[in-house]
């Protein structure tokens, strides 16, 4: 599916393969635009490697459950960085490197971290706590493996597919909010991007999770989505 001022990569936020991918990118089609699966707090947090402490207003603002979701998260993301030597983010912070050098214009098209968290801490129900608990103690004490694939490439889109299909079915709630809601305002804010640049060349990247999502919801003729994008994030 191709868009005529529109390309998306689609990376990993650990893998060299996608820091290699995205330089080749942006030299390639040398954009007026690029497009990043980031908000401002998370550019800016990546940009810095600020580290702020935790007060109970981050626990007002996202909710115990979503701040918790998002330090286990860091954790991983650390650590299997560690494995594969690419710090997490590594590709987003080339991009906006390369922007910085090459005089191109940023869009950040997700959605506040705030939101997103909150809405998290919200919808994550008791059931979906019990399977990451059941799941970890499946990982720990039968070390199973049912999807392998080497951390330092991008994903092929079949286990992709499959794994996003394992997380729809174990946690809903999770994917909709992660996932599914996500998509639907990053198309929004490419698709209104799209329509303002008409003359301007928009290379996009995101995680290799969401790009075929986005691609099919921009193909539809007309979108009806659930949130007002507010362009002010």
């Amino acid at each position: 599916m191709k868009f005529e001022n529109l390309a998306i990569i689609g990376t990993s936020h650990i893998a060299t393969q996608s820091l290699k991918e995205v330089r080749a990118a942006i030299e390639g089609e040398k954009p007026d635009i690029i497009a990043l699966e980031l908000d401002k707090k998370r550019a800016y947090a990546l940009m810095t490697k600020k580290k702020e402490k935790i007060s109970i207003y981050d626990i007002k603002k996202v909710g115990l459950k979503g701040l918790l979701f998002s330090l286990i998260g860091a954790w991983v993301e650390k650590k299997l960085g560690e494995y594969t030597g690419v710090s997490p983010g590594s590709e987003m912070k080339e991009a906006i490197k390369l922007a910085e050098k090459n005089n191109i214009e940023i869009a950040l098209i997700d959605q506040d971290i705030e939101i997103t968290l909150k809405r998290f801490s919200k919808s994550f129900t008791w059931k979906e706590k019990w399977n990451i608990f059941v799941d970890i103690m499946k990982g720990l004490i039968l070390r199973k493996k049912e999807i392998e694939f080497d951390l330092k490439t991008v994903p092929s889109k079949k286990v992709i597919k499959k794994l996003l299909e394992k997380v729809k079915i174990r946690y809903p709630s999770l994917y909709k909010v992660l996932v599914e809601e996500r998509n639907e305002i990053m198309a929004e804010r490419l698709n209104i991007l799209m329509e303002k640049n008409k003359d301007k060349k928009i290379v996009a990247i995101v995680g290799a999770g969401h790009e075929d999502s986005i691609l099919d919801l921009l193909a539809k003729p007309s979108i009806s989505y659930s949130f007002t994008v507010n362009q002010n994030n």
